[in-house]
């Protein structure tokens, strides 16, 4: 549970962009929309591989030269 202390001279809508903020910042939409179905461990091993020989083509390479 997200507590954001709402100081006497602070607005609401301040108030309510702070909360905002940290509770973009905690990832927990990210994390519910992750959980939402089940993927299975290959296929998660595979896009990890897959996305960092993309990150390696992408950007690897230049630092080598």
């Amino acid at each position: 549970m997200l507590i954001i202390n709402v100081k006497d001279d602070e607005t609401i809508d301040r108030a309510l962009k702070r909360y905002k903020r940290k509770f973009q910042s905690t990832k927990v939409i990210k994390e519910l929309r992750r959980r939402k179905q089940f993927t299975k461990p290959s296929v998660v091993r595979r896009d990890m591989i897959l996305s960092a020989a993309y990150r390696e083509k992408k950007w690897g390479a230049a630092s080598a030269e």
